[in-house]
């Protein structure tokens, strides 16, 4: 899966408008925050919120960097391995009036997204992929990250010397040759080449060329080494994220020319109409004619649902 977001107006007030989408469909979902929680709604299709405080939580709140007191509050709260409602888990919350804002956000995300992983009711997306937004880290077992988002940086980079100029000039382009060899395993993948990449990734960015800004920007790549060298693993999952920025696009449009929806019905049917849309070219479907025969009431042609079934059939497992 690929996500996204770009803004959206509903009666005057901001929101967000979340893309998510693969080679089979295009989904948009219009939500009035665009944090961590807000996009495991989406992926849920906002069923009602459950929340598990178990290892998994444990380990979450370690990455978020809950302090070490604030997690012995917490312990003594919260039961372990039990499933809560919405309800339930803010009863247990009131009684934890020592922590602050965000020290609550960490663990309401921990345990909503350690409940996410673990049930069965909804698919669970095990890998997204994502340009480099904090909201979209954490909530699926492996992340992949766009190259063109971060090569952006690189663009963006200002040298005024002329030797930093020519370095990032050099510096860019190993950057996108490198791409190129990327593309390349994708179309003949192999263990032996996997293992020339990941080495000659390794050497790449770890280079240090004494231009501070450049060094600091090559140490960041480096560090996401896992997330942009997914697609090692998953050679079918894209180097970037271009579907679901294009989709976001669709609703630039929308936004462009009617500016804002007027209700939370109006929302959700322009959210509606969009997906039918999006997801009908991908299949190869007239939207035109498939709103007709759905409106009409003849149901000759196949659901979009029936579509994506047979059509994922032909995908790499």
């Amino acid at each position: 899966m690929q996500i996204d977001d770009t803004s959206a107006r509903v009666n005057g007030d901001k929101q967000y408008c979340q893309v998510v989408c693969n080679p089979l469909f295009t989904a948009y979902f219009t939500t009035k925050k665009k944090d961590r929680l807000s996009v495991l709604e989406v992926l849920t299709d906002y069923a009602p919120p459950r929340y598990l405080y178990d290892r998994s939580a444990k380990n979450l709140l370690d990455t978020l960097r809950l302090s070490n007191k604030a997690r012995m509050t917490v312990e003594a709260v919260l039961p372990v391995d039990t499933v809560m409602n919405e309800m339930q888990f803010a009863e247990h919350l009131v009684n934890i009036d020592t922590l602050g804002v965000g020290q609550i956000t960490k663990v309401t995300e921990a345990c909503a997204i350690a409940y996410y992983q673990q049930q069965t009711d909804f698919p669970v997306i095990e890998t997204l992929l994502a340009d480099d937004a904090p909201q979209f880290k954490l909530l699926t077992k492996y992340l992949g990250l766009c190259w063109v988002h971060d090569g952006r940086h690189y663009k963006k980079l200002s040298p005024v010397l002329e030797i930093h100029q020519q370095a990032l000039a050099g510096f860019r382009g190993e950057y996108w040759t490198y791409y190129t060899e990327l593309l390349k395993y994708q179309q003949d993948p192999g263990p032996d080449k996997k293992e020339r990449l990941t080495k000659q990734f390794d050497e790449i960015f770890a280079t240090v060329i004494d231009y501070d800004d450049l060094d600091d920007r090559i140490a960041k790549t480096l560090a996401k080494k896992g997330e942009l060298l997914r697609m090692l693993d998953l050679p079918e999952l894209p180097l970037h994220n271009n579907a679901s920025e294009l989709a976001a696009r669709v609703q630039a449009r929308v936004r462009d020319i009617s500016f804002q929806t007027r209700s939370d019905a109006g929302t959700k049917i322009k959210d509606t109409f969009m997906s039918i849309n999006e997801t009908a070219k991908k299949l190869g479907v007239s939207f035109y004619d498939y709103i007709h025969d759905r409106v009409s009431g003849e149901f000759r042609l196949p659901s979009l649902a029936d579509l994506i079934k047979q059509k994922a059939q032909g995908l790499p497992a």
